[in-house]
């Protein structure tokens, strides 16, 4: 099964909160004929449009095929948080990378969340941004860990924009008495993730990038991009596919798992959005499939939760995300819900990215396991900058490699649903 057609319309952005409130560009054309360029880059959501910027600005000739329209999967959908660091925390990569290079990768999402607000600026992409990320934690146990962290970050990395949150802290954010404590993360920030998309398109296509959509690349040959009505011919090729690597490449469909997971956009909350979030922040919860919100600026609870490991989308999203949001919110039992929508990201094994140079001329980045907003557009900088000659912030990334999953695909989704089963019973009980 092709993910890129099962769950939608060729062409066209889901019915989501995020279609229905963005400018959309005019469409590029259609890959027809032959082509040529130095770089071409498969893929048009966050990777690729950062690729093709960066190496379009650095004065290389680049041309972007994507098989819908640009921003049209995960990262046209997903929750909007630009968060610090990675899925995994700073404790974690010490103790398996150690406490040296576990610096260098901090660094790097330091500068992918710097690197967010500069491209907003510099391109005035109005993708309202707004600070604050807070993390609600269900136990006692995870509110003491929330708290350590935060003095982890502060007093070792020199990290100031975290607070810990007491369970009256947490609970006068989020109006929800369902929490322990957390921390919040001022330092993070939430935006409207297809409006920076389109705006990366825009800048990309300002800067000299070709982008041609409704192209599915069906084929790569050595040095050539194939469409069913063209063909590109470039020195080097980026592969910015994610969760759509399809058959593509086997070695990255190797250590990525396509996802499927879901949010939906209440009707307008009007004086009650104050009683779902006192400041305006977004929020993800401690659940091992987490559950996060935010409001839009319409004042609409954002709520996503819910994820699955099948190829096709639920019959009925607003089921399947309504029962942990009214978990948190059961106040919200009378909302009406006026859109909801899926979308397919990618994790790994060890849900850190997978940056790799397959072969000379041929890169890949993928696999952000939800942290995908920051992580992918600096990926498309370190693309860049890896194909212009300079390979530092590629090769830390690529240090890192996931590895393979099990073998062969087909066992993962019912491996991972198995695994899930056993979180969500974890996460009932409060291990």
């Amino acid at each position: 099964m092709n993910l890129l057609y099962i769950n939608d319309r060729h062409g066209e952005y889901p019915n989501s909160w995020y279609a229905a409130t963005a400018e959309p560009n005019r469409p590029f054309p259609e890959l027809k004929g032959e082509r040529r360029a130095e770089v071409c880059v498969v893929g048009g959501g966050f990777t690729g449009l950062s690729t093709a910027l960066h190496l379009a600005l650095a004065g290389l000739d680049v041309a972007l095929v994507e098989a819908h329209r640009v921003g049209f999967g995960a990262s046209g959908r997903n929750g909007g948080q630009v968060c610090s660091g990675y899925h995994r925390d700073q404790n974690y990569l010490e103790k398996r990378y150690g406490t040296e290079f576990a610096r260098k990768l901090w660094n790097v999402g330091e500068d992918a969340k710097t690197l967010v607000r500069t491209l907003l600026s510099e391109h005035g992409i109005d993708a309202t941004w707004r600070d604050g990320i807070a993390r609600a934690d269900w136990t006692e146990r995870g509110a003491r860990m929330s708290q350590a962290y935060v003095r982890k970050l502060r007093q070792e990395y020199g990290y100031e924009a975290v607070e810990p949150l007491s369970r009256d802290g947490i609970r006068s954010l989020v109006g929800s008495g369902s929490f322990r404590g957390g921390m919040i993360d001022w330092g993070a920030g939430h935006l409207h993730p297809l409006r920076f998309a389109l705006g990366l398109s825009r800048a990309a296509s300002t800067a000299g990038a070709r982008i041609f959509e409704r192209s599915e690349v069906l084929r790569l040959g050595n040095g050539t991009v194939m469409t069913a009505n063209g063909l590109i011919r470039a020195e080097q090729t980026v592969l910015a596919c994610n969760g759509y690597i399809g058959g593509l490449s086997r070695r990255v469909a190797s250590r990525i798992m396509p996802v499927n997971n879901f949010i939906v956009a209440t009707e307008p909350l009007g004086h009650r959005a104050s009683e779902i979030l006192t400041r305006d922040i977004a929020v993800s919860d401690s659940r091992f499939v987490v559950n996060y919100w935010r409001l839009s600026e319409d004042g609409r609870l954002l709520f996503g939760g819910g994820e699955s490991y099948g190829f096709r989308f639920p019959s009925d999203i607003v089921k399947l995300v309504r029962k942990p949001m009214l978990g948190i919110y059961p106040q919200l039992r009378d909302v009406r819900i006026d859109y909801a929508w899926g979308g397919t990201l990618a994790i790994t094994r060890s849900r850190m990215p997978d940056f790799v140079r397959l072969r000379p001329g041929l890169w890949s980045a993928s696999g952000y396991s939800g942290h995908g907003v920051a992580l992918a557009t600096i990926a498309g900088r370190l693309m860049a900058e890896a194909i212009s000659g300079d390979r530092d912030g590629f090769d830390i990334m690529a240090a890192v490699r996931p590895a393979p999953l099990p073998k062969p695909a087909a066992i993962r989704p019912p491996l991972m649903a198995l695994a899930m089963a056993w979180h969500s019973l974890r996460d009932r009980l409060g291990v």
